[in-house]
């Protein structure tokens, strides 16, 4: 049986927590699920934890490369003005 606020909300219950998102063990219906992010479950905290572990680490490599990204449009806008003076 759906619950209505489930349903209301276009989540289907038993597809939604049908298994752990890290590991895909089946989450059992009398067991503990822990969930990250809204309506991500896991089987543990443990694969939770992983997941927010990649998560972060996912991040500050997204970090690192937008500035990375970032510096060298910077560089490559560079515009140097100046003098040239050419003789015969």
């Amino acid at each position: 049986m759906k619950s209505d606020a489930l349903s209301y909300a276009g989540f289907d219950e038993t597809h939604l927590l049908e298994a752990c998102t890290f590991c895909s063990k089946p989450l059992g219906h009398n067991s503990d699920i822990f969930m990250y992010r809204g309506n991500t479950p896991f089987c543990s905290q443990e694969c939770r934890q992983e997941q927010i572990e990649n998560d972060e680490a996912r991040e500050r490599r997204w970090k690192v490369s937008s500035k990375k990204s970032t510096e060298a449009s910077k560089k490559s806008t560079t515009v140097q003005t100046g003098t040239l003076v050419a003789s015969n």
